[in-house]
């Protein structure tokens, strides 16, 4: 399937398989992967709060997954840029896969600590980074929360991938789903956040280079421009 911009957009399905196969075959590591994502993600953040973040407040709230993991490289970045960074797990330590563990723990070590029981009143930009591209049901507890809250801030919401509790196939929001202001999402675009249905949810649209080959993007019979000769994140609408 071809986007408006003529690029090829993606199914979750075929978004697994890009992942596969940096992994299996081109050797990228996952950790690799994440740190390109999560770096794009506090650039667009510091874009969204007029380039220059020193002293700005964020909250960073992070599921247990590779989305998760992302956001807490994010993290990372943010505050080594003057940020002043609230991390929120919305789960406990040791649920964190492998990789998003390794992000976390460096956090800890530069004396970051989750502020779970932030009301989200006092930030300037909250980053949406709890559910990634593969959600499949409705969000659940404590992310259910987690989004609630977010959304009743009254404050931008930058989100990760996808919106937390849209279905990136479909595009069908669950309940409940983020409301972002803007969405990065990684690779390609995924189908469903360019539909009408969606469009409330994912706010201004962006793509963000996670460094895939393009030899693997003609395995899977598509033909992809360059897309980040200039920048490593573009606008798509």
């Amino acid at each position: 399937m071809q986007s408006q911009f003529d690029i090829p957009i993606l199914s979750t399905d075929q978004m697994v398989e890009v992942d596969r196969l940096m992994i299996e075959e081109y050797k990228v590591a996952l950790i690799q992967m994440m740190e390109n994502a999560g770096r794009n993600l506090a650039e667009l953040a510091r874009r969204m709060l007029g380039g220059d973040v020193i002293g700005s407040r964020i909250a960073v709230l992070c599921g247990a997954g590779n989305n998760g993991g992302g956001g807490l490289v994010a993290a990372r970045h943010l505050q080594n840029w003057g940020a002043e960074i609230s991390p929120v797990l919305a789960t406990d330590a040791w649920k964190l896969k492998e990789v998003p563990a390794s992000q976390w723990h460096i956090l800890q070590i530069m004396g970051l600590k989750s502020d779970d029981r932030s009301d989200l009143k006092n930030v300037e930009l909250i980053i949406d980074a709890l559910i990634g591209y593969g959600l499949s049901s409705n969000p659940r507890p404590p992310v259910a929360g987690w989004i609630e809250k977010a959304n009743k801030a009254g404050l931008p919401i930058l989100s990760l991938d996808a919106p937390s509790g849209l279905d990136a196939t479909s595009g069908i929001p669950g309940d409940p789903c983020i409301r972002a202001e803007a969405t990065l999402t990684l690779a390609l675009p995924k189908s469903g956040l360019l539909t009408p249905r969606a469009a409330g949810y994912v706010g201004e649209l962006y793509l963000g280079d996670i460094s895939v080959p393009p030899g693997l993007y003609r395995q899977l019979g598509l033909e992809v421009p360059n897309l980040f000769g200039e920048n490593s994140i573009i606008k798509i609408c």
